[in-house]
C-alpha cells in the first residue's frame, strides 16, 4: 500500500516562495499521473497541478506562471514550487493521483500560509 509523506510547508510573507516534496512508498508511484490539491478552509479540495509519469504538465488557471509542478521518478517524488505567493493560496496541500484514477489513500498534508 502506497503512502504519501508531504513536508515543505511553513508561513510566508506574499511574494514569497515554498518549495513543496511528497515521498511516496511503494512500486506504483512511477507510472502514474500525480497531482498537487490544496483545501482551504471552508472549502472543497482543488486540484492545482498536475503531472503525467512522462512529465508532462497542466495548471490551475489561479496558479499558472507561479507555481512549477515536477517529479524524480527514482526517488518516488513529487515536488511543488511555489512563488509569488498569495494570501489566497493559504491552504493545506495536498498530492496524490490526478482526478480519475483511484487514489492512494491521502497523506496528512501540509500547511501553507502566506500573510499579507
Amino acid at each position: 500500500q502506497v503512502q504519501l509523506v508531504e513536508s515543505g510547508g511553513g508561513l510566508v510573507q506574499a511574494g514569497g516562495s515554498l518549495r513543496l516534496s511528497c515521498v511516496a512508498s511503494g512500486s506504483a508511484f512511477s507510472i502514474n499521473t500525480m497531482g498537487w490539491y490544496r483545501q482551504a478552509p471552508g472549502k472543497q479540495r482543488e486540484l492545482v497541478a498536475r503531472i503525467t509519469s512522462g512529465g508532462m504538465t497542466i495548471y490551475a488557471d489561479s496558479v499558472k506562471g507561479r507555481f512549477t509542478i515536477s517529479r524524480d521518478n527514482a526517488k518516488n517524488t513529487v515536488f511543488l514550487q511555489m512563488n509569488d505567493l498569495k494570501p489566497e493560496d493559504t491552504a493545506v496541500y495536498y498530492c496524490n493521483k490526478a482526478p480519475g484514477l483511484i487514489p492512494f489513500g491521502w497523506g496528512q498534508g501540509t500547511q501553507v500560509t502566506v500573510s499579507s
